[in-house]
């Protein structure tokens, strides 16, 4: 059922593993999809599938980080297909030295005799400002920007992306799990500002799914789970990870005005029962 007919949707982070199944899936329901990502070819990789599968998309560059960059994305879409209804802020990931190599510290990491070893006393700030830039700035930046052809549409939504690490930080990633932190007060924050507006802003909470950014921490070289793995799949109830698919009927309930019309201001997770279960 062609649900989002006649609706225009943006994706930031479209070419990355959830972005373009976002992108794809709009695209299925009716939408008009605008594909952005850092990399041209990805974007374009993505909007190109979209049509040869007979639907409507662009694919294009986008930074967004840079205002500038933003500002002329949107005169593009909007020349090529009008005034917006969705925005998916699915631009994200995490930063290496933002990442500490243990999960606990211990006295002797003092004596740092392990020179691959990171630990709280090495993060450099430099790459913290990176994540949450990348993470919460690149989020504010495209709301900002796009929402302004959003106002008074019926149905307009805008849906962030949270994480299992927003509500209960994961070890290893402060940076991450900070700024994904700030990604569901900033949701809730918007929801109430832009109500008014009749613009509803919602996020999505994914758990743990396998995907590019992630995939070093979870498998060994060989292909094999680490021991981070075989925790997160301890404590996740379902016993397995997610995969892109998973997330998808939250997606276009959260776009369809006829099925969350009165939803705003939400979280919601999509992790196999890992919020719901204390481990005992």
């Amino acid at each position: 059922m062609r649900t989002l007919e006649s609706k225009v949707a943006i994706v930031t982070g479209g070419g990355g593993v959830l972005g373009s199944g976002f992108c794809k899936e709009l695209a299925r329901k009716g939408a008009k999809v605008a594909v952005l990502s850092l990399q041209e070819e990805k974007a374009e990789k993505v909007a190109s599938e979209i049509r040869n599968n007979g639907g409507v998309a662009i694919g294009l560059s986008c930074n967004v980080l840079d205002i500038e960059n933003v500002k002329e994305i949107d005169k593009i879409i909007f020349n090529a297909f009008g005034s917006y209804d969705i925005l998916i802020n699915a631009a994200g990931g995490n930063h290496p030295k933002g990442t500490t190599t243990k999960e606990t510290f211990e006295l002797s990491d003092l004596e740092k005799m392990d020179s691959n070893l990171t630990t709280f006393y090495d993060l450099e700030v430099v790459a913290f400002n990176s994540v949450f830039q990348l993470n919460f700035t690149g989020t504010l930046i495209p709301s900002q920007i796009f929402s302004k052809r959003m106002i008074g549409r019926k149905g307009a939504t805008i849906i962030n992306i949270s994480s299992m690490s927003a509500r209960c930080p994961m070890t290893k990633v402060p940076a991450y799990s900070a700024a994904k932190a700030a990604i569901d007060n900033f949701t809730q924050w918007l929801a109430v500002h832009m109500a008014s507006a009749g613009i509803r802003v919602n996020a999505i909470a994914p758990g743990f799914f396998l995907t590019e950014q992630n995939q070093s921490l979870l498998t060994n070289e060989d292909g094999s789970l680490t021991e981070r793995s075989s925790k997160i799949i301890s404590h996740t109830p379902m016993r397995k990870f997610g995969v892109p698919e998973d997330l998808l009927g939250t997606l276009i309930y959260l776009c369809d005005n006829n099925a969350s019309g009165f939803v705003t201001g939400v979280v919601i997770p999509v992790d196999g029962g890992f919020m719901a279960y204390s481990g005992v």
